[in-house]
């Protein structure tokens, strides 16, 4: 199993920090501009993982260099089911530098993104807290 699924369905989100380059670039399903660096990521994946519930993996694609990986999986945020995918790269030493997560369907972005602003304020200062 790949290490950052592992760490995603453990919730070890100290493992998921640590596998993210300092530059990572984080793009979210529900805002349009992205986030960049480990600290703001790192605290948006926390987030996360405290809005999915039931949050399962169903599948991994990787390309044959091993530096693009597609998770696809499931998840239940405030009652509506969703299907999702975590599109990620990793740099020249193993680290995760790019992340784009697509959900749907609407009604579950739209409680995602619900759920998520009311958090963000909690994100920020967790972010700046680590940087």
């Amino acid at each position: 199993m790949h290490p950052f699924r592992r760490a995603v369905e453990t919730a070890d989100m100290d493992a998921v920090a640590a596998l993210l380059a300092e530059n990572v670039v984080f793009t979210s399903p529900v805002v349009f501009k992205p986030y960049e660096g480990r600290a703001i990521t790192a605290a948006i994946l926390r987030a996360v993982s405290q809005v999915f519930e039931d949050l399962t993996y169903t599948r991994e694609i990787a390309n044959p260099d091993g530096r693009d990986h597609a998770f696809v999986f499931t998840a239940t945020v405030d009652g509506k089911q969703l299907t999702g995918c975590d599109l990620l790269h990793f740099d020249e030493d193993g680290r995760i530098d790019d992340i784009m997560v697509m959900v749907r369907p609407l009604s579950a972005a739209r409680a995602l993104s619900e759920a998520m602003g009311a958090r963000f304020e909690q994100i920020a200062e967790e972010a700046a807290g680590a940087e």
